[in-house]
């Protein structure tokens, strides 16, 4: 029995140092893989997996590298060697990858719509001769070769579109005329003839579309989807009518069956719904709260990056001589100031006015309320109140570079949209410059048409926040 005793009291013990060990050699490895897991990390953020192919690639193999031979416990300096080659080549993958989106912006946003339609799925040929192109156009820019960049880039762009314009006739044309087939059998034009109606005149407008313009997809993929949808929503209708008048409900069991929904998600926000006098004035509450949550998400993540930033500078900055440690609390009295006056400038806008951001130390002023006509780049007399609020919100940070961005839906060719883009950045630009005094050389006006939308291009609300004017302070 003690012999017994003594062999578990060894297992335990044994068990206990393993598990030291293992602790500690995880420790270990942490430290020693901090600085190339920061720049994979930061590498994978830009995509530079497709981006930026060549450089992550020999990245990846290095890092791969350090990890075996730490699980085989080779010396640290030669993984230590390996770490620091590919930490380099991750940062070389990152500087690439944001080459790659200023250059390449369209290309990538073409990849992005033939991805979105599952062209891989619906169009193999082409997108295999797509992906290979844009390969080797990612490879080129990353080697200086800027011509062959651009002759691959357009070659990529032209089987991208045929591939996604094969998958919108496949995956939404196809199916939508199935389920219009399977709607005339269930005799939906009965019960639901208006919706029925919208989805065949969506899939007409979809194909003509797709005929007349095969090179801007943007908007019969949308017209296609809408169909599709349309087509299932008529069958779900005609079937919620039959069963109403199969269980003999009136509408007022209808009515109160579709206050339920309401009062559920109201709940879920902590409010009651009060539906006496309809759902209007509950849903502007939902989705009131909704816009708020968003809001304090954007700024948590804000000042998690800040204080992310903060800490890299003090880990650089701890150790080091006096002069650096007080560069180090000048920094951070800066930033604190930056703070204080964006808070001061987010209390300048209403909801509907503009949204404050922060991007390390820069203001992003997102001008919602600032709208033109279709097609045109002229300031109306009606926007006048909130460019000044704009200006106000500028001289809160003297002596800053400004840079007025102009940005579209995806809706219109892609040159035309750039564009027009760039005449609206401009004409923003120029008032600002009529209203106060800038330095010629602090503003300037880019236009990046559709390639940085901030919300989704298939719904009218998403389209009309990618319209917009950014006015970006940079203290």
């Amino acid at each position: 029995m003690q012999a017994k005793r003594v062999t578990i009291c060894s297992a335990v013990a044994l068990l206990f140092v393993c598990f030291a060990n293992g602790a500690a050699s995880q420790q270990v490895k942490e430290s020693l893989f901090q600085d190339a897991t920061a720049a994979f990390e930061a590498a994978k953020s830009t995509r530079a997996e497709i981006l930026a192919p060549r450089s992550y690639a020999k990245a990846v193999k290095h890092y791969r590298s350090a990890e075996q031979k730490f699980k085989r416990g080779r010396p640290l300096g030669t993984i230590r060697d390996d770490l620091v080659i590919a930490a380099d080549y991750f940062k070389r993958a990152s500087r690439a990858s944001r080459l790659a989106q200023s250059k390449m912006g369209t290309l990538i946003k073409t990849r992005g719509d033939a991805e979105t339609v599952e062209a891989s799925k619906h169009a193999k040929d082409s997108w295999r001769r797509a992906e290979e192109k844009f390969s080797k156009a990612m490879i080129d820019l990353e080697r200086g070769s800027t011509k062959a960049a651009e002759k691959n880039a357009k070659d990529a762009e032209k089987y991208y579109r045929d591939a996604e314009l094969t998958a919108i006739k496949t995956n939404y044309l196809d199916e939508t005329r199935v389920l219009l087939a399977k709607a005339d059998k269930l005799k939906v034009k009965k019960y639901a003839p208006k919706t029925l109606q919208k989805a065949h005149k969506l899939l007409q407008q979809a194909d003509k579309a797709l005929s007349e313009n095969r090179y801007d997809t943007d908007v019969p993929r949308s017209l296609a989807q809408q169909a599709r949808y349309e087509a299932k929503h008529a069958l779900y209708l005609a079937k919620t009518v039959r069963d109403a008048q199969t269980k003999k409900l009136s509408i007022e069991d209808l009515i109160l069956d579709w206050e339920i929904p309401i009062s559920q998600i109201a709940a879920a926000t902590d409010k009651a719904a009060a539906l006496d006098n309809g759902w209007a004035a509950p849903t502007k509450e939902i989705v009131g709260y909704i816009e708020d949550q968003q809001s304090n998400s954007q700024k948590l993540n804000q000042n998690v990056n800040e204080l992310r930033g903060e800490i890299k500078q003090l880990k650089q900055i701890l150790g080091g001589a006096s002069e650096e440690r007080v560069a180090l609390s000048e920094r951070l009295q800066a930033q604190a100031r930056i703070r204080e006056r964006f808070r001061r400038v987010e209390g300048m806008f209403t909801r509907n006015e503009a949204r404050v951001l922060r991007e390390a130390d820069d203001i992003i002023i997102r001008l919602i309320g600032l709208n033109f006509k279709s097609g045109q780049s002229s300031i109306a007399a009606n926007h006048f109140r909130l460019l000044t609020k704009v200006q106000n919100a500028i001289k809160t940070f003297p002596n800053s570079k400004l840079r007025i961005e102009g940005h579209t839906d995806s809706h219109g060719g892609d040159s035309a949209n750039f564009l027009l883009s760039e005449q609206r950045a401009n004409a923003v630009k120029q008032y600002l410059r009529a209203s106060m005094r800038i330095d010629p050389a602090k503003i300037a006006a880019i236009g990046y048409g559709e390639t940085r939308p901030v919300a989704n291009n298939e719904t009218k609300t998403g389209r009309a926040k990618n319209r917009r004017i950014d006015i970006v302070i940079m203290p």
